[in-house]
């Protein structure tokens, strides 16, 4: 596909999104809705075999969702992806890693975003207070979850979230690849 011109139909702090006018291969026209959004920290809190997760209010989904800690930065500002997983891991779970692995990375969703995803493991937590939390994680809680049960609510459905699951099967692969 060739795009022929683009523009932007929305704007805000989180994304912007674009309609772009493209050529198929075969020379027909076509047309294309972008979100464009900035590369993702999702983070693994893992401690005594089982995991903190969040869990908050899902406009979209209207309903709670049970997550890994996960955002990206509501402005342009420029940071190690490093940087911002702690950031997020202190926000939204209150928690500290000794030692924070960048264990892989995913495109969230390829029909409709470029966004993507960098995993990183973190141990040897130290637990605190959250950070300042954004409004929109107004009513977030933390808890923690033992690794049966984490596989559990995945396969009932409990836990919907994409991400948080790309992100254990990425877990789990480099666990059983030796690494």
């Amino acid at each position: 596909m060739i795009q022929i011109s683009s523009r932007v139909v929305y704007q805000n702090r989180w994304m912007t999104v674009r309609e772009d006018d493209i050529r198929h291969p075969d020379g027909s026209p076509g047309i294309y809705g972008v979100v464009d959004k900035p590369t993702a920290a999702l983070i693994i809190p893992m401690e005594n075999d089982g995991f903190h997760l969040v869990e908050q209010y899902r406009y979209t989904l209207s309903r709670r969702s049970l997550e890994f800690p996960q955002g990206t930065w509501p402005d342009d500002r420029e940071t190690s992806v490093e940087e911002l997983a702690r950031a997020e891991l202190a926000q939204e779970a209150g928690l500290r890693a000794a030692a924070l692995e960048r264990i892989g990375s995913f495109a969230i969703g390829v029909g409709f975003t470029n966004q993507r995803c960098d995993v990183f493991l973190a141990t040897g937590l130290t637990h605190g207070d959250t950070a300042d939390r954004d409004p929109e994680e107004q009513g977030m809680t933390q808890r923690w979850v033992a690794r049966p049960d984490l596989e559990r609510m995945i396969r009932d459905g409990e836990i919907v979230d994409g991400c948080t699951m790309a992100a254990y099967t990425l877990l789990t692969l480099n666990a059983a690849g030796g690494r």
